[in-house]
């Protein structure tokens, strides 16, 4: 979840904000949460031979043609939508944000549209991050695609994300795995994103059903459902906080901004356990570890994500500095 001082601000200063969200006809007001045009699906129920979604789909992923194509006819998705998406593909696997094949099928699979709070084809598949409210924003397609690329998330792998926002990340991981965790802390935020998904599963997305959500600190992690296989972090902090560590499985491995604010390194690291015992911790910079000599400047690439916070007294508190 990528920001901008400035947005953080003008999003901040607008938090008491309300709007709307409008469900079967009743209107549920969220404080500070923005959701308007979110849901734009088309396409049958997932109760026919056509229009439903499934994590088993598999569209093409080297011809346009052959891909819209597929994907109209098997899930009813809108041409302008699928166009946008494939010039954004075509951009991730130049860039290397998409490595294997299963991640450029997670990635195909996924509306992003469904979730960037946009009608606009544009907008949703653009590179830059977009704001969703309370402070929050859905990061750029290149962001999660390097980050879900480098955690390399085997079929049937639990994988824990802190900070659901939108619900883009989590939703890209169900194509990948359906033992998918995800916390939110906010509550408005959490409570507007868990009726999108519960409206996307009904309409057509199946697989959405599987996502496992909860509203709490994400500092602390889930450890009912520990140990995880991979933990993935949305929210940048200056430290890697410890409960999280200890809920992440030997073998296993986290994707973690860490570093002060809008300069974070993109961090891999994975836990491993010596003939002795000893547990270690293996660390990398994602962006770094894939640059080659010439590349020096790109090698120093910074991201900016949105603080790591808590929730006290009905607002976020940045947790910078501290847990």
């Amino acid at each position: 979840m990528r920001f901008s001082p400035s947005r953080f601000r003008l999003a901040a200063a607008a938090s008491m904000a309300s709007i709307a969200l409008y469900a079967g006809g009743a209107t549920t007001t969220f404080a500070c949460a923005r959701v308007a045009n979110t849901i734009i699906v088309t396409g049958k129920p997932a109760t026919g031979q056509e229009g439903v979604s499934s994590a088993d789909l598999s569209p093409p992923l080297k011809d346009y043609p052959a891909f819209a194509e597929f994907m109209q006819k098997t899930r009813g998705d809108r041409r302008a939508f699928l166009q946008v998406k494939w010039a954004r593909y075509q951009d991730m696997i130049r860039n290397k944000d998409l490595w294997r094949d299963k991640e450029k099928r997670a990635f195909l699979m996924t509306p992003r549209e469904e979730f960037a709070r946009t009608a606009s084809a544009r907008r949703a598949y653009a590179h830059s991050f977009l704001g969703i409210g309370c402070g929050v924003t859905i990061s750029g397609p290149h962001i999660v695609g390097r980050m879900t690329s480098e955690l390399d998330i085997k079929p049937g792998d639990k994988v824990l994300e802190i900070g659901t926002g939108s619900g883009y990340q989590s939703a890209m991981l169900s194509y990948l795995t359906p033992n998918v965790y995800t916390i939110e802390i906010i509550p408005q935020l959490a409570a507007v994103t868990n009726k999108i998904y519960a409206q996307l599963t009904a309409a057509k997305y199946s697989e959405f059903g599987h996502i496992r959500r909860k509203r709490s600190d994400g500092y602390f992690g889930w450890p009912e459902q520990a140990p995880y296989d991979k933990i993935i972090v949305t929210a940048g902090i200056d430290h890697i906080p410890p409960p999280l560590l200890k809920q992440l499985a030997v073998g296993g491995a986290m994707i973690i901004p860490v570093g002060p604010p809008g300069a974070q390194s993109l961090l891999k690291l994975t836990k491993t356990k010596s003939p002795s015992g000893r547990v270690r911790i293996k660390r990398h910079d994602i962006y770094a570890a894939r640059c080659s000599t010439a590349d020096g400047q790109r090698c120093k690439r910074k991201v900016s994500f949105v603080a790591f916070t808590k929730y006290r007294g009905n607002r976020t508190v940045s947790r910078w500095g501290g847990k």
